[in-house]
C-alpha cells in the first residue's frame, strides 16, 4: 500500500498519483487541511521540508524521485 501526504497546487503530488495510477500501484492521498495538519505532518514527517511525502508498505521513502524509483 502507498500514502501519498500532500497538498493543493502541488504538481509532484499529481505527478505521484499518476505515478500509482500508471503503475496499477494502489495508493490512499491525504491532503493537508483536510486529511492532517501541520502539526501531524511534524509529528509523522519530522524532517520533512516538502510535498509530497510518501509511506510505501510502512516504510517512508521521501518525495515523488523516491516513488519514481520504487515503482516506476
Amino acid at each position: 500500500m502507498i500514502e501519498i501526504y500532500g497538498k493543493d497546487h502541488c504538481p509532484f503530488c499529481d505527478m505521484a498519483k499518476v505515478l500509482c495510477t500508471k503503475e496499477q500501484k494502489e495508493y490512499k492521498y491525504f491532503q493537508l487541511g483536510v486529511d492532517f495538519d501541520r502539526n501531524d505532518m511534524l509529528e509523522k514527517f519530522p524532517t520533512a521540508r516538502t510535498f509530497p511525502q510518501i509511506i510505501v508498505d510502512g516504510e517512508k521513502i521521501g518525495g515523488f524521485d523516491q516513488l519514481k524509483e520504487k515503482i516506476g
